[in-house]
C-alpha cells in the first residue's frame, strides 16, 4: 500500500491527452528573439531568431530603455525588493505614485497594487466574501478559482449575455431572501476569443437587481481609452463599476496587479484581502517600471501604432481565408481540429513565426485555433513574415 502520489503517471496521462506543455528559454522579451529547449539544469542553447507573436507585451515596452530606466532607478532610490509587507516596511513612495496614477487612469478615488493580477482577483473575491457570484462562462481562471476560494455559489452566464445575466438575477432575487450580497463579475477583453464584454448591458442589468460589479481589465489596461484606464474608461462606466481589475504585466511590462474604486473599497482591501496582506510588497523597480509604462501609454501614440499592426494583420489573414474571431487586438485564428492546430503552429515556428497553439480544454471541442498577439513594435517585415508564413503554413497544413 502507498499513500504517495504518482507524476510519472500523471504526466503520461497529459502525453496520451497532447496536453503536455514544455518551458522554453527566451533570450529576450522583445518582437524577435532566441529559444532555447529547456536546458534542465544546464546553461540553454539558443536557436535562430524568431518573431514572437505569443506575447501579452502588446505595446512592446518590455524593453523599452524608458521603463528600464525607470526600474532600474527604481532599484537605486528605493531599493530591489519591497523587504516586507506593505502593512509593515514595503509601502514605499513608488507603490504610491503607481497607485495615483493608475486611479487617475481609470476615474476612480484610490487603487492598490498587488503581486499579481491573479492575487488581486483571488484575494478581492474572498474578502467580499459574496453569497453568490454571476460569472462569465468565459472568465479568467483567476477569477474562476477565486469563486471557489471566496463565494458561497457561483452562478455561471452565458458568454457575453447580458440577457442571460439578468434571468439568472431574476431567478435568485424570486428564490432568496433582500439580505444577500451579489457579485458579477466579468472580464472586458477576452483573452481567447478576443471579443469585448457589453458593459453597459450589464450595468443596466446589476443596477437594476442592486449588486456590485467587478471588471477585470487585465487585456485593455493601457490600451483602450484616452487615458489608458480600459474598455470601463473609453465607455464612461467608471461611475457604474464597483471594482476595476487588472495587471501591470501585459501592455504596461511589468508584474502585478491592481484594484481600483473607492476610498472605502481600497481602505478595506488592504486590511482584509489576504493575498495582500500577507505577501511581500510589490517590489520598487517593478512598481517603477509600471509607472513609466502606463505614462507612455496615457501620453503616446504606442497604442494606435499597436492597432494599425492589429488592423493589418486581421485583413490580410481574412482575406486568405482564415476565419478570425474578436474585435480587438487580440486575433484567434480558428482551425477547428486540434492536430491541425497544433501541426499549423510547428510549420508556422519552421518559418520563423512564434505563435500558439490553443485546443481543448481551454477553448471549445471543434474551435481549437492559433491565437496571434501583435505587439506595437512589429515592423512592416515582421508583419509580411507573419502573413506569408500563415498563407504557406495553411497550404501545407490543409486548412486553406
Amino acid at each position: 500500500m502507498t499513500h504517495g502520489f504518482d507524476l510519472n503517471e500523471r504526466l503520461e496521462q497529459r502525453d496520451a491527452q497532447n496536453l503536455r506543455r514544455h518551458l522554453e528559454v527566451a533570450e529576450s522579451v522583445s518582437a524577435r528573439t532566441r529559444f532555447a529547449d529547456d536546458p534542465k539544469g544546464d546553461p540553454p542553447e539558443f536557436g535562430d531568431e524568431e518573431v514572437v507573436f505569443a506575447a501579452n507585451n502588446y505595446l512592446g515596452l518590455a524593453d523599452d530603455s524608458r521603463v528600464q530606466r525607470a526600474a532600474e532607478l527604481g532599484a537605486r532610490t528605493v531599493g530591489s525588493g519591497a523587504g516586507a509587507s506593505r502593512l509593515v516596511t514595503g509601502d514605499t513612495k513608488v507603490h504610491r505614485a503607481l497607485e495615483r496614477d493608475l486611479a487617475a487612469s481609470k476615474g476612480t478615488e484610490r487603487a492598490l497594487v498587488f503581486s499579481s493580477g491573479y492575487a488581486a482577483n483571488i484575494g478581492t473575491i474572498d474578502a467580499l466574501a459574496p453569497d453568490v457570484v454571476f460569472s462569465d462562462e468565459l472568465n479568467h481562471a483567476s477569477i474562476i478559482d477565486g469563486c471557489r476560494v471566496g463565494a458561497s455559489e457561483t452562478v455561471v452566464y452565458d458568454h457575453c449575455d447580458p440577457d442571460d445575466l439578468r434571468a439568472k438575477l431574476a431567478t435568485r432575487a424570486a428564490d432568496v431572501d433582500e439580505d444577500e450580497q451579489w457579485l458579477v463579475v466579468t472580464d472586458s477583453v477576452f483573452s481567447m476569443d478576443g471579443d469585448i464584454a457589453p458593459l453597459s448591458a450589464i450595468c443596466d442589468a446589476v443596477d437594476e437587481y442592486g449588486a456590485w460589479l467587478m471588471v477585470d481589465e487585465a487585456h485593455a489596461t493601457g490600451l483602450f481609452g484616452d487615458s489608458g484606464g480600459g474598455v470601463v474608461q473609453r465607455e464612461g462606466l467608471s461611475h457604474r463599476v464597483d471594482i476595476q481589475l487588472g495587471t501591470l504585466s501585459k501592455a504596461l511590462a511589468s508584474q502585478g496587479g491592481y484594484i481600483a474604486g473607492d476610498e472605502v473599497l481600497i481602505e478595506y482591501l488592504l486590511n482584509a484581502a489576504r493575498s495582500f496582506v500577507f505577501s511581500t510588497g510589490l517590489s520598487p523597480p517593478n512598481a517603477a517600471a509600471a509607472c513609466e509604462a502606463l505614462r507612455i501609454a496615457r501620453k503616446t501614440d504606442r497604442a494606435a501604432e499597436l492597432w494599425d499592426t492589429v488592423a493589418t494583420l486581421r485583413d490580410g489573414l481574412e482575406t486568405m481565408g482564415y476565419e478570425v474571431l474578436g474585435e480587438t487586438h487580440i486575433l484567434p485564428v480558428i482551425v477547428g481540429d486540434r492536430g491541425d492546430a497544433l501541426e499549423l503552429a510547428d510549420r508556422l515556428r519552421d518559418h520563423g513565426i512564434v505563435a500558439p497553439a490553443i485546443r481543448p480544454p481551454t477553448v471549445p471541442e471543434g474551435t481549437s485555433r492559433i491565437r496571434v498577439a501583435p505587439m506595437a513594435t512589429h515592423t512592416a517585415d515582421d508583419i509580411a513574415q507573419c502573413l506569408d508564413a500563415f498563407r504557406t503554413a495553411g497550404t501545407e497544413v490543409g486548412v486553406l
